[in-house]
């Protein structure tokens, strides 16, 4: 087994050829984590952005190809006006402070979901920022922004209606692989791993046709106490799961069939 510790946890060592290829994170508890602290919602989300860097930071010192994390969903466009604001506030700024790092680190980013419904300074502030790491290779990192799982397999289920009604996809020819085709994550692999922080046991509308045979890790700890330490142990959890994908464990010799 070759091992691949963070120096900073010799405790919790990985094996490095059985790390996921893509990990997608469900950051969750900013609000609760600042009303336990009697701070303001706002606060939580602020201390939340040192998360995203710790966390994007350990995934590229360890090799993972893919992180998304779920920045800001459809629904969250319903919360008081005050929160958006500071949120889309909080994502410019990111943006805008983050961009040579990311290239520095040679990390590329990319959006999903429907991006068209963000503030004008932060839509293009995000189009400069995927531009201008467009050629980094080493990790891509995807944030998930006004996205809607739902919506992601809908809009999906129309591109490829369209395609029917003009008669250049006969319904016979969709199979699942040119669904996947369609949505936001098109050439991006499933998620290997899905983490959710705050204790919630739920998916909330995120990556309902990708998740199929994600193996899903939650835990207590509220997003802005998750740190590289947190992630190793998601990780390792990861590493001792074993990974069927609905077949069944062969005996010595006998190839993989399907299960009952």
């Amino acid at each position: 087994m070759s091992e691949l510790p963070l120096s900073e946890f010799p405790d919790l060592v990985l094996d490095a050829a059985r790390l996921p290829r893509h990990v997608a994170i469900v950051m969750d508890g900013n609000g609760r984590w600042a009303t336990q602290r009697g701070l303001p919602r706002l606060e939580g989300h602020r201390r939340g952005k040192d998360s995203v860097r710790a966390i994007i930071d350990a995934a590229r010192e360890l090799g993972i190809q893919f992180l998304t994390l779920f920045a800001f969903s459809n629904e969250n466009w319903h919360r008081p006006g005050t929160e958006v604001r500071f949120l889309m506030q909080l994502l410019h700024r990111y943006l805008v402070t983050e961009t040579k790092r990311l290239t520095k680190r040679d990390i590329r980013l990319i959006a999903l979901g429907d991006c068209s419904r963000l503030p004008s300074a932060v839509h293009q502030a995000l189009a400069q920022t995927i531009e201008y790491t467009a050629g980094n290779r080493s990790m891509t990192l995807a944030l998930a922004l006004s996205y809607s799982g739902q919506q992601d397999v809908v809009r999906a289920a129309r591109q490829l209606a369209t395609a029917v009604a003009e008669g250049r996809l006969r319904v016979d020819e969709i199979d699942e692989r040119m669904v996947a085709n369609q949505l936001d994550t098109a050439g991006l692999p499933d998620p290997d791993l899905l983490i959710r922080t705050s204790g919630e046991l739920r998916l909330s509308n995120f990556f309902l046709y990708q998740l199929s045979y994600t193996e899903l890790y939650f835990t207590d700890t509220l997003w802005p106490d998750f740190r590289a330490r947190d992630f190793l142990l998601a990780l390792r959890a990861y590493q001792r799961r074993e990974r069927r994908f609905g077949a069944i464990e062969p005996s010595a010799g006998q190839p993989l069939r399907a299960a009952n």
